[in-house]
């Protein structure tokens, strides 16, 4: 009868402490996700407001770095839509019309916190109550090479053309750092061209699209020797190239086609 009694006892004392463990685990869970913003806006196109947040877990308490993000729209339909995003830090997020459907999308960018200033973008639609990752225009894919006597080349793969760099105002740097000799190129060496610091809404040929802008650097991430401007349009169900603009910084250099 005693084994009997320790057996029972025994039974509801793990079953208690597995109940208090599970509402532990749960309380920190539910603890841990918070709304970073929360907007009222039509992105579904049926004339009624659609409740958009912007939802995250901080990588640690005191942190500012967010290591996992969400999206979730809790549509006019009754129906919540959720996306994950990547961590990052103060999500900004946009409602434009950017896909031309007259029907605002939901444009999010999450800074990184990495030196170059870069950030993650990301366009979802919800017409329809069909979330869909429109996805941005990837950045351009950029040729560099130095060149002797202080100069460099920079050539866009999507347009063809190449822009010409001299460089001969950061010769003294250049050398110190053995880059060159005499004015001869120690090796080969490429510049340093990043993806885009900025992905931003514009106006592009009167319609709402995005303008990226790439840093390209030389010996290192601080030597800037241009930023190139790319000017983009959403059509037929993909992002079209509308313009680029080089602004060089520092250096003398023109254009070739």
């Amino acid at each position: 009868m005693m084994k009997k009694e320790m057996l029972f006892a025994f039974a509801a004392f793990f079953f208690m402490s597995l109940s208090a463990i599970t509402g532990v685990y749960a309380g920190k869970e539910e603890e841990k996700i918070i709304t970073i913003s929360k907007d009222k806006m039509d992105v579904s196109g049926d004339k009624k407001d659609d409740t958009v947040y912007i939802k995250g877990v901080f990588y640690e308490e005191g942190a500012a770095f967010l290591k996992e993000i969400f999206l979730e729209v809790a549509a006019s339909d009754g129906k919540t839509y959720k996306a994950e995003l990547s961590g990052g830090y103060e999500p900004l997020l946009e409602f434009e019309d950017l896909n031309q459907d007259n029907i605002r999308d939901i444009y999010i960018s999450i800074p990184t916190g990495g030196s170059g200033g870069l950030s993650n973008y990301y366009l979802y639609t919800l017409r329809d109550f069909q979330l869909t990752d429109l996805t941005v225009p990837g950045s351009l894919v950029i040729n560099s090479q130095y060149e002797n006597e202080y100069k460099a080349t920079v050539s866009i793969q999507e347009t063809g053309k190449s822009y010409f760099f001299d460089l001969r105002d950061r010769r003294k740097e250049y050398e110190r750092l053995g880059l060159y000799i005499n004015g001869k190129l120690s090796e080969p060496t490429e510049l340093i061209v990043n993806p885009y610091s900025t992905l931003k809404v514009t106006s592009v040929e009167g319609k709402k699209g995005l303008m990226g802008v790439q840093r390209i650097s030389g010996a290192y991430n601080a030597d800037t020797i241009a930023f190139v401007e790319s000017f983009w349009l959403y059509e037929e169900g993909k992002w079209m190239l509308k313009n680029i603009k080089v602004m060089k910084m520092n250096s003398r250099g023109s254009s070739k086609n």
